[in-house]
């Protein structure tokens, strides 16, 4: 069985908003990193120990939303912003621009997914993704169908 999708648009902000969540639940040790250095106050009582680890971590965060930032503004990305259709099987996922143009993604390149409340999440790296919201399956055996072969590929459990 083959499910093809509507088209869909990643928006932007929503790309850079789900990036920053993501690698900041994946990196979470940087905050305990961030803590510890805060705990400098009780070696040497200054508040340069809590005001140093906090700019720290914030250009930290900064750093990633520069990069998710960045991602969305590089030429060789557009084609990720663009209304794209979806066609997914058991052997791969066909992004598809058009219906002569399209883009191959083996499940072997997905290295985790997940299913939230209203879209699968398909992590290809730190900074990639796909997007599928519910909305955009046909019915709701398209949706389960997609369920049943990241269960069986052992991306989600």
């Amino acid at each position: 069985m083959i499910v093809k999708t509507k088209k869909y648009k990643l928006e932007t902000g929503t790309y850079i908003k789900m990036g920053l969540v993501h690698i900041l639940k994946e990196q979470w040790w940087v905050i305990p990193i961030a803590l510890a250095i805060m705990c400098g106050y009780f070696w040497i009582p200054s508040i340069w120990w809590i005001i140093g680890a906090l700019i720290a971590y914030g250009l930290y965060v900064l750093f990633w939303a520069i990069q998710f930032t960045g991602v969305t503004q590089m030429e060789q990305n557009k084609a990720i912003f663009e209304k794209l259709g979806y066609e997914i099987d058991s052997r791969q996922i066909l992004m598809k621009i058009n219906s002569k143009q399209g883009m191959p993604i083996q499940w072997n390149m997905v290295k985790k997914a997940e299913v939230k409340n209203d879209a699968f999440v398909l992590y290809l790296s730190k900074a990639q993704f796909i997007h599928l919201p519910f909305r955009i399956f046909n019915s709701d055996n398209e949706r389960k169908f997609m369920e049943t072969i990241l269960k069986r590929k052992e991306l989600v459990k």
